[in-house]
This record gives C-alpha cells, sequence and structure tokens, in this order.
C-alpha cells in the first residue's frame, strides 16, 4: 500500500518540521511529567489529572505520527514559470464575484497546509477544484455550501 503524498511548500514543510521538533523536544517532556506528578496524587481509578495527562500524551503521540508521515511522504509544490497564467497548485489566484464584484485572493495550497483566516485554501476543496486549470478571464462556476456562485479570475501570482 502506498502512502498518500502531501502536496506542500517549502515554507510549510519547513512549519510542520518546527511543530515536530517541538513536540519531540519539548511538550512530550512536559506531558511526561504532568503525568509523574499526577501518579503522586495516588489511587490511579479516580484521577482525573492523570487520566487528564494521559489523553494529553495520547494526542501529543498521534500528532507527531500524524507529522512524521506527512513529512515523509511530503510532495514540495515547485514554481511553474512557463504557465504562470494557469492557476495551479502553489499559485495565488486573485476573483471577483458574479455580478457585484468582491474581489477576493487565496493561494491554492495543499490540504496539510491549509488555513482558509490566512487565504490558503486546498487543493481539495470545492473552491480550489472549479480554479485549477483555469486562466485569467475566465469566469468560473463554484460550488458553495450556501450554493453556486459565479467568479471572474482577474490574477494569478
Amino acid at each position: 500500500m502506498t502512502e498518500e503524498k502531501h502536496y506542500m511548500t517549502t515554507e510549510g514543510k519547513e512549519k510542520l518540521e518546527k511543530e515536530l521538533e517541538y513536540l519531540k523536544t519539548e511538550r512530550r517532556k512536559e506531558v511526561v511529567e504532568r503525568i509523574k506528578v499526577a501518579r503522586s496524587f495516588g489511587d490511579l481509578s479516580e484521577n482525573s489529572e492523570y487520566d487528564s495527562a494521559k489523553e494529553e500524551q495520547a494526542f501529543v503521540e498521534g500528532r507527531i505520527n500524524q507529522l512524521e508521515k506527512m513529512i515523509r511522504n511530503a510532495h514540495i509544490i515547485e514554481e511553474d514559470g512557463d504557465n504562470s497564467s494557469i492557476v495551479s497548485l502553489g499559485k495565488t489566484v486573485t476573483f471577483k464575484e458574479l455580478p457585484d464584484g468582491e474581489e477576493e485572493e487565496y493561494t491554492i495550497v495543499g490540504r496539510a497546509e491549509a488555513d482558509p483566516i490566512e487565504g490558503k485554501i486546498s487543493n481539495d476543496s470545492p473552491m480550489a477544484q472549479s480554479l485549477m486549470g483555469k486562466t485569467i478571464g475566465d469566469q468560473v462556476s463554484v460550488s458553495t455550501p450556501g450554493g453556486d456562485i459565479r467568479v471572474e479570475i482577474t490574477k494569478v501570482s
């Protein structure tokens, strides 16, 4: 069974590597210390502090495993200099909603670094799927939770 590729920018991979390093070198030790302190409180069967610390440990270890897998299977998004006007993974696309002309800008990234609040949407999202392969001036119908909208691509960088 081949593992899924995780598309990301070099910056995104570095961010994940920093988080992994933090979890392994600092957070893991903090949780182990919490468990030691909670054990000192006595009877573990009625010790909510111990249960909480063990749950946190499971979360941290799960996140470490997830990050290691994502980094191991990282596929770095390369700059596509030849097709600079075509919307693709790693590109920033600006579009205006039709007919009112409200402009929005998003960078299309892999799901590992998607953060809509920062203007980064996953290549798996309906918005990105609708825009990929299109170029400046194209009008595209996009399915959203609030219903379909029509947009016109005004810039790709």
